[in-house]
């Protein structure tokens, strides 16, 4: 069975099982055991972080017994916290896999950037106060564009048996104050994402120029590069699989962005 799922990271310790029962994994299995009857073990596209948000997440796992598609739906949602639900469920062959199937993943990070830090916000975005060079910052990212040893994005305890990767697409977008990146990969390693972010907005205001970042990549050496970024504007938007799968597709709206369009 396969699930898409959706939850607002700041409430948990991450994705990832933990002893004390804290992570989006813990309480997604507890209530999918609830409505098989049974112990579930769920695999997820991705491991996103304490902090880190999903509107886009796919999880998959073995079930012995036979539930309507509601039950996994509606049955499993009456059973977890409100802040984490499952958006839809179908039935897979045995050779999917959440994680090793997929194609590619895209995650956007959504920047306030003001003065004041945000109060209503708090948790669903990230924060920088001073003013941003937007320009600067997409010619800067354009270097990581295509497949790349990324070891100076790459957190000291990533396990990844490889720190190359492909990133396909890179985009940076003024929406009133908010500033959404944009990155869709074949994969992400642990902290990629935020280390970039810290980077680029040390370009932004003027630290470094744009060919700094250049050569930060080439370098491959994580002291070089900025501190990693605040989790809380992160968001695993999409995973993507063949078409053979019939997989149903995510939404991309960030609802918070909402805000920039009232009168």
């Amino acid at each position: 069975m396969v699930l898409g799922i959706e939850y607002d990271g700041s409430r948990f310790c991450g994705w990832q099982t933990q002893p004390g029962g804290c992570a989006v994994q813990d309480r997604l299995e507890q209530a999918c055991a609830s409505i098989a009857g049974a112990p579930v073990k769920t695999i997820c596209a991705g491991r996103t972080d304490a902090g880190v948000h999903a509107l886009g997440q796919v999880v998959h796992f073995d079930c012995a017994v036979e539930r309507p598609l509601s039950a996994w739906v509606r049955g499993v949602n009456a059973l977890l916290p409100p802040t984490v639900a499952v958006t839809w469920a179908q039935p897979v062959g045995a050779d999917f896999h959440a994680r090793f199937s997929a194609q590619s993943r895209t995650y956007r990070y959504v920047l306030l950037n003001a003065p004041v830090r945000p109060a209503a916000d708090h948790g669903r975005v990230g924060w920088f106060y001073l003013p941003l060079d937007i320009p600067q910052m997409r010619a800067a990212a354009a270097c990581l564009v295509g497949e790349h040893d990324f070891s100076a994005f790459r957190a000291a305890g990533c396990q990844a048996h490889s720190p190359v990767r492909t990133l396909h697409e890179v985009s940076i977008d003024a929406s009133g104050p908010f500033v959404v990146f944009g990155f869709r990969a074949n994969a992400f390693l642990h902290h990629m994402v935020r280390n970039i972010i810290g980077s680029l907005i040390y370009v932004g205001k003027g630290k470094h120029g744009v060919s700094w970042l250049a050569q930060v990549l080439r370098d491959r050496d994580r002291t070089q590069a900025a501190p990693t970024f605040d989790a809380s504007g992160l968001y695993l938007t999409r995973v993507e699989y063949e078409e053979r799968w019939g997989l149903p597709k995510p939404r991309l709206e960030l609802p918070h962005l909402a805000c920039t369009v009232m009168p």
